[in-house]
């Protein structure tokens, strides 16, 4: 799919205010409502606008363990990265996961009630016979920055 200027002046501006009524979003990118709506509804159905939320400040609201996970799999077949991929889903606790390439195959981070709690998320991890060889666990103690990427510089600096 081929993005034009308009397109990544809608992405951007639903980026920062997420979701937009028809006028306001037409009014933020400089289209007339109709050819708007249509251009956002075509990003849409293409799968570039996966939905809408709000940044909730969790931590003024429960006190919780966030943990980052490191871990290696025995095995690097296609089926164990998938195996393993698809348990990963499932898990509610597992807020994030990124495949990565060198010493580690996965980082996870892992959001639970408490340690205890995330404990047994681990305990479940390797009782699923996931092919794990090692993991370690990194406590964090504060959150120092959390932020989406903004497109507009992403795609100032690919030259797009």
């Amino acid at each position: 799919m081929t993005i034009d200027a308009a397109d990544m002046r809608i992405l951007c501006a639903l980026q920062q205010h997420g979701q937009l009524s028809k006028i306001k979003l037409s009014e933020l990118v400089n289209l007339s409502p109709t050819p708007c709506w249509i251009r956002f509804n075509r990003l849409k159905e293409a799968g570039l606008i996966r939905g809408y939320h709000a940044d909730i400040s969790l931590d003024k609201i429960v006190n919780v363990s966030k943990v980052i996970v490191t871990i290696s799999l025995k095995g690097h077949q296609k089926s164990a990265f998938e195996r393993f991929e698809a348990y990963i889903e499932q898990v509610d606790e597992i807020i994030e996961c990124i495949a990565t390439g060198g010493g580690m195959d996965y980082v996870l981070k892992v959001v639970a009630p408490s340690l205890s709690a995330f404990q047994q998320v681990v305990e479940e991890l390797l009782s699923a016979e996931l092919g794990i060889e090692r993991y370690m666990t990194y406590i964090s103690t504060r959150d120092i920055k959390s932020t989406q990427p903004k497109l507009a510089c992403l795609m100032a600096e690919s030259g797009n």
